[in-house]
């Protein structure tokens, strides 16, 4: 990969996206990046990211993967294409949303690619696009959805999505996908980062409830590992393939457990079991729909809680170089992190 050609980024002021900018004007590329609102540098940043979004090697665009004329002047002049832009938001008030952004959004990106003779893209997916895993089962790249049942909108979009890519991989697309775990850490405290507010408020003693007991397991990935593992799958992953970029498997239990042990502290946990966290969901998702307003979570991301999500990240490993960090350090990091943008802000 000629580090002379520019990097035309998708979905590059969220919470993965500002940490791959970051990783990759250090590696000396010359970036366009692209979203729909003006970026914005990370809560509690360090003194690496002041300045980020004025770097001379970054041109920011405002613009749309569903507008295509916005799409191809960010994209004019690249010879790579990383595509992040996604709506994986909890909730929408219009459900077409999803289709809109997920599917039809990346189909302009990829339609505008081989338009363009884009060299390689690196297009990112989630995990959710292969299902959850049975109890005791560890999932691949290889592994069939062993349902067609979809929890989520986001998740029934990305799996289509998905599907529909293998049409321009076998045109000739230069496309390598990947699929991040559960991903946490330093950047941003937003919904983008849902497991950063999660750990947050299980600090603060905001959150003291153990969802099922705490027995669902699911894989947990610091945000720094999936940016350099799209980063290496730009260098060396293989067109056509998908690569999971994770960490470590462990049970929601395990991984409070794991933040009572680098923060030092315990905190009360209390079971909700699956009844009652249906019933929160769904009177959450009943407020939001009367009051006009947002759910902190709806039925369908609950029962993706309530499920198993347990993969192996070995592919990427060997074939990428990909070295992801314990859940025990990346945790250690975020919550360091936690506490610093808590003091900033007292």
């Amino acid at each position: 990969m000629n580090k002379e050609g520019t990097i035309l980024i998708t979905g590059a002021s969220g919470f993965i996206g500002t940490t791959l900018v970051r990783i990759l004007l250090s590696q000396g590329y010359k970036l366009h990046t692209m979203s729909r609102s003006e970026p914005q540098l990370p809560v509690g940043c360090d003194d690496r990211m002041e300045d980020l979004w004025g770097h001379k090697n970054l041109t920011h665009f405002r613009g749309d993967v569903c507008d295509k004329e916005s799409l191809a002047r960010a994209m004019a002049g690249c010879r790579y294409v990383i595509h992040l832009a996604g709506y994986a938001k909890n909730y929408a008030k219009d459900i077409n949303t999803y289709t809109r952004i997920n599917i039809e959004g990346a189909a302009n990106v990829f339609d505008l690619s081989a338009e363009s003779g884009i060299e390689k893209i690196v297009w990112t997916s989630t995990i959710v696009s292969l299902g959850p895993t049975r109890r005791g089962q560890i999932g691949d790249e290889t592994m069939p959805r062993n349902t067609r049942r979809y929890y989520t909108e986001y998740e029934r979009t990305k799996t289509i999505a998905e599907e529909r890519s293998h049409e321009w991989i076998a045109k000739g697309l230069p496309l390598v996908i990947v699929n991040p775990t559960r991903v946490y850490g330093p950047g941003q405290l937003s919904e983008g980062n849902s497991l950063g507010l999660l750990i947050d408020d299980y600090m603060h003693g905001r959150l003291p409830f153990l969802l099922n007991g705490g027995i669902n397991t699911g894989n947990y990935v610091l945000v720094d590992d999936v940016a350099k593992g799209i980063y290496l799958a730009l260098e060396h992953g293989r067109v056509g393939e998908r690569y999971i970029l994770g960490s470590e498997n462990a049970t929601l239990g395990e991984f409070f457990r794991t933040v009572d042990r680098v923060t030092g502290k315990r905190h009360w946990k209390i079971p909700v079991f699956r009844p009652g966290a249906m019933i929160f969901s769904y009177a959450q998702l009943a407020v939001a729909k009367m009051t006009n307003g947002y759910p902190r979570i709806t039925p369908g991301w609950m029962r993706t809680f309530l499920a198993d999500w347990s993969f192996s990240c070995e592919k990427a490993k060997r074939e990428l170089g990909y070295e992801p960090e314990s859940l025990e350090e990346g945790l250690r990091k975020t919550c360091v992190w936690i506490d610093r943008i808590k003091k900033k802000a007292a």
